[in-house]
Order: structure tokens, then C-alpha cells, then sequence
């Protein structure tokens, strides 16, 4: 990966250069008055469980009412966006060529270009934007060069989200500085390897082994998760006010999602619990534990949201809001644009 990194380094000035229009770069300090606001009262009801695995749905009002925005898995597949790659390893461009709006979340794995990478951030990308700097990590190691059949230049799809915590906070936390990479590529390797031990299989992809990506739709690991998937698809369905869900794992509140829309979350889910099923596959073991309840999720996230905080600039328009204690950490993206609405409160157990 060393010649990756030093070709990085000496694209990086003509990467810059090709963009039309570009991200400020994030920038860290303290949080300013607008992102204090009162703790939102959420509803919970489940437990849906398979296994090891339970889930919580989270019931409260849409922040963001009458807006149809599409998520990158959508846009990318009617072709109304395209990420493009910049051979750097740490920032794409991202160009909505539709009249829609399109939200890209951290931990979203794009497939394609010089190597698979996970978005770093979470935006709305406007319609008609023009290439828009995209923060990004490298989850695939080693591979600088087209994939088979796949475009060198540009990202053709984007099925899968991150699925361990240790992989979402080296993505994300202190505004995702780019010495967090080596971090990134421990985990994808932790996460291939308790697969691996879960499923005794390999499930490393031949044509890629390091490729996060390629592993996650290794066929022993679909196969692993299909019962589960079919189990549990349905909780939110028809359910109107459904903005987020939690999730438990062998008994240990392992992490939660708010959106600011049911709409929004309603497409997402299908992506989320995959990644959440994933997870309880890879962290399965022997122990007994006993069943989780709605009150140990509140705590959960009652104690989250009293962390340490600190704010990054993405963007004039979006910020994120960290709050990290001993046991947690919270991330919280705020849009200017729509008078400071959370679009997403991501809490993740450390």
C-alpha cells in the first residue's frame, strides 16, 4: 500500500485542480450555540430478534416533511449521480447530474474505481451540483488499478455501509483526519478474519482479498445473514413514524440510528440491517446473555448525548457534532440550510 499512499500524496494538487466546485476542507473546534439543543424525546417498540441479533425501532416526528431525497444506493443506480474517483486516496468528487437531492452517509461503501472507499461524511448532495469534494477512506488495500469488468474512473454502485463499530468511529471520529486510514484497514482486517472464524470459511475474495466490499457479498456471508434478513425486514414496515432504529447484540446495546425523516430511514433500512445482521454474525459466540430491553436502550443514549463535545466543519452548510464519553460516542450531522436539522444521530458504542 506504500506506493498507493506516495501516488496519493503527488495526485493530490492535480485532484484538487479537477474539481469545479469543492468541499471546505473540515475544519475542528468547539461547537457553536446553534448545536445545543434539548434532547429529543424518542418512542421505542420491539424487540424483533433472530439469534444474537435484536433490533428496536425508534418512533418520532419527521424533522424534514415533504422531501422525496434519494439515497446514493438509489441515485447511482438510475445513474443521477456520479462519484468520480481522483486518485486520492482520501477525497472523491461527487456530482448530482439530477433535480433531486441525494443524501450520502458515512460508512457508505462506493464499488469501483482505483480501489473501494467509505464516505466520511454525511451530506445532501443539491441537484445540479456540479463536482462537490467527497471525504472518503480506502477499505480495500493494495489494489491501485481497474477491477475486472468495473470503470477505473468513476464508482458503480453502493449496496453496503460499514458494519463493526470499531470501522464507523475510525471513519468518522475527529472529523475523519486522514491518519485515521491505518485505523480503517485494521478493522476491515478484524472484521475479514472473525467472519472468517464464524462462518470457518474463507471469505476473502480471490480477485481482491483486502476488499471489504467483496467480502461483505462473499456468497458464505450472504448466505449467513439470509434468515435473518427475511426475519426481521418487516418491523418497520407501514409504520409511518419509524425515524431510526437500535441495535443489541449478544445482549450488549452495540449501536443506534436517528434520521430526520421516516421516508429516508424507510430506504435505508434494507442497507442498515444487512449491516447489523453482519455484525452478529462476525461478534457470535458461546456466552449466554440475557434479553435486551427498551429501558437499557434509553440509558444507551441518554448517557451518549452527555459526552465531551467537539464540532467539524464539512462543509458552510453541514456540520458534525461529536460527543464522546468512556463508553460511547455520538455523531451528529446538523443542516444549516434546514435551520440546523439533524439529518442523522449516529450513537455507537465503543
Amino acid at each position: 500500500m506504500t506506493t498507493v499512499v506516495r501516488r496519493s500524496a503527488l495526485s493530490l494538487l492535480v485532484a484538487s485542480l479537477a474539481f469545479m466546485v469543492a468541499a471546505e476542507p473540515p475544519q475542528k473546534g468547539a461547537p457553536d450555540k446553534g448545536s445545543d439543543k434539548p434532547v429529543v424525546s424518542y418512542r421505542f417498540s420491539g424487540p424483533y430478534t433472530h439469534d444474537n441479533l435484536t433490533i428496536f425501532l425508534i418512533h418520532g416526528d419527521d424533522q424534514i416533511k415533504g422531501k422525496d431525497i434519494l439515497t446514493l444506493d438509489e441515485a447511482l443506480r438510475q445513474k443521477k449521480v456520479v462519484v468520480h474517483e481522483t486518485k486520492n486516496v482520501n477525497q472523491l468528487s461527487i456530482e448530482n447530474v439530477s433535480a433531486d437531492e441525494v443524501f450520502v452517509q458515512a460508512g457508505d461503501i462506493v464499488r469501483g474505481g482505483q480501489q473501494d472507499r467509505t464516505i466520511a461524511f454525511d451530506m445532501i448532495v443539491p441537484p445540479k451540483s456540479g463536482k462537490v469534494a467527497l471525504g472518503a477512506f480506502c477499505v480495500e488495500a493494495g489494489r491501485w488499478t481497474q477491477r475486472g469488468k468495473e470503470t477505473a474512473g468513476y464508482f458503480m454502485s453502493s449496496s453496503n455501509n460499514l458494519n463493526s463499530n470499531g470501522l464507523k468511529i475510525a471513519a468518522r471520529k475527529d472529523g475523519a483526519k486522514r491518519d485515521n486510514q491505518s485505523d480503517v484497514w485494521k478493522n476491515v482486517a478484524k472484521t475479514q478474519m472473525a467472519l472468517q472464524k464464524n462462518l470457518k470459511a474463507e471469505v476473502r475474495a480471490k480477485e481482491s482479498q483486502s476488499s471489504l466490499e467483496l467480502t461483505l457479498e462473499h456468497k458464505k456471508v450472504v448466505e449467513s445473514v439470509d434468515a435473518c434478513i427475511k426475519k426481521l425486514q418487516d418491523g418497520p414496515k407501514d409504520k409511518k413514524d419509524v425515524i431510526g432504529y437500535a441495535v443489541v447484540i449478544n445482549g450488549k446495546v452495540n449501536n443506534a440510528d436517528v434520521y430526520a425523516s421516516n421516508g429516508l430511514f424507510q430506504k435505508l433500512w434494507p442497507k442498515l440491517l444487512k449491516a447489523s445482521a453482519i455484525e452478529s454474525v462476525a461478534e457470535k459466540n458461546d456466552k449466554k446473555f440475557e434479553p435486551a430491553k427498551a429501558d437499557t436502550i434509553k440509558a444507551f443514549l441518554a448517557d451518549a448525548e452527555k459526552g465531551k463535545k467537539s464540532e467539524t466543519k464539512i462543509t458552510e452548510r453541514f456540520r458534525q457534532i461529536e460527543q464522546e464519553n468512556a463508553k460511547s460516542i455520538l455523531f451528529e450531522t446538523n443542516d444549516r440550510e434546514k435551520k440546523d436539522v439533524s439529518l442523522r444521530r449516529s450513537y455507537i458504542a465503543k
